[in-house]
């Protein structure tokens, strides 16, 4: 059973520009259509996705200054947990503005709290529906698993990846230990994984940016507050600010870029 949080009135819809709302909520009969098969590769990454992504998180974030020709946007689209067998779902509360030629990315933060761990069929449909959103090309799950929930969270992406439309890309956030030839990871039905250099927990590898497994190759998640020295060419780069994004913080994010690269 999943338990929906209520949304506070003012907080129902999700605006992606300041006349088109972002709604949270879809009807099941959207999704069912254009579904791939078990036997299709997962799609790949967008073709002309811009190389810098900003993270939104769940706080008001008015990005209408950003250009969309060389930035897209990850927006936490919405949360899941669960603890002693009950699953909670909520949408994102907080407005997102961006600007309507923008390329979004629907994040799916899941939190596990205690065991038992749910049936993914259970998990598929709430983030289905960010699948189907304006302006989504890709949906990133944002999953520490442990050693423990691997294979539960492999089944989760298979059983996702079967039902995603076929143009939109499944990606997920990853530990950078994942990345250094941990053999679970390779295999998995995606289209890349963005090892997380920042806030790093115990034994995580510090001040790595090569990583040996191809399907880390592609992608980095960086924080402005704790950004490297260096970074190797050709990643996509996703920023993470600890603050509400501004035109400032937005611009301090792109000098980085052009210094790192």
């Amino acid at each position: 059973m999943i338990q929906h949080t209520s949304n506070p009135p003012s907080a129902i819809n999700m605006q992606v520009s300041c006349h088109t709302p972002w709604r949270i909520v879809i009807p099941l009969a959207l999704i069912a259509s254009g579904c791939r098969t078990s036997q299709d590769p997962p799609a790949g990454f967008p073709a002309g996705f811009p190389r810098v992504v900003l993270w939104a998180w769940e706080r008001p974030e008015h990005l209408l200054y950003i250009d969309p020709r060389e930035t897209g946007v990850a927006v936490l689209a919405r949360t899941i947990s669960w603890r002693d067998g009950r699953v909670t779902s909520h949408p994102r509360y907080q407005p997102a503005e961006l600007p309507d030629a923008t390329r979004v990315i629907a994040v799916i933060r899941l939190e596990s709290q205690s065991l038992p761990l749910p049936d993914p069929a259970v998990i598929v449909p709430q983030i289905l529906a960010a699948s189907v959103l304006p302006q989504v090309r890709a949906i990133q799950i944002d999953f520490d698993a442990r050693q423990s929930e691997r294979e539960w969270y492999r089944a989760l992406l298979q059983n996702l990846h079967r039902r995603l439309p076929p143009n939109v890309a499944l990606t997920i956030t990853a530990l950078a230990s994942w990345c250094l030839g941990d053999a679970w990871i390779k295999n998995l039905p995606i289209a890349d994984a963005v090892p997380m250099l920042f806030r790093m927990g115990h034994g995580e590898p510090a001040g790595i940016t090569e990583f040996s497994t191809p399907i880390c190759q592609s992608s980095v998640g960086i924080s402005l507050d704790e950004a490297p020295l260096s970074l190797p060419h050709n990643r996509r780069i996703f920023i993470f600010n600890p603050h509400p994004w501004t035109p400032e913080s937005y611009r301090a994010a792109m000098e980085l870029m052009r210094r790192l690269r």
